[in-house]
């Protein structure tokens, strides 16, 4: 099961930050969908940081062999996420692939014995 916790989500314009809000919902339940028989619960935290007329949003999830941790930076607050949901996707899908690989690997290895 995948928490999302959006932190920060108030250094949004209140215009926009509604439509940011469904948008991470939106991505997020990919995670939702490809994690739903891991075996730990994972919280995916989305933080926004405005700096002047940069937007920066950064996503985390607590997998266990390792955080990842992935960050965007961009002037549209929508494009940000998107870019960083398209990319967070790609490093936690393969990760995820790699523990699977590696715990199949160590079942096969086991039943050898």
């Amino acid at each position: 099961m995948v928490n999302l916790i959006i932190k920060n989500i108030k250094d949004i314009e209140e215009k926009l930050s509604q439509e940011v809000q469904n948008k991470i919902e939106e991505k997020s339940e990919y995670f939702k969908e490809l994690l739903k028989k891991y075996e730990k619960d994972l919280t995916l935290e989305v933080i926004f940081d405005k700096s002047s007329s940069l937007y920066k949003v950064s996503a985390a999830i607590d997998l266990k062999s390792k955080k990842i941790l992935s960050a965007e930076e961009n002037k549209d607050v929508l494009k940000a996420v998107t870019k960083l949901f398209n990319e967070f996707k790609k490093i936690v899908k393969k990760q995820y692939e790699l523990e699977h690989k590696d715990y199949e690997y160590k079942r096969k290895r086991n039943k050898k014995k």
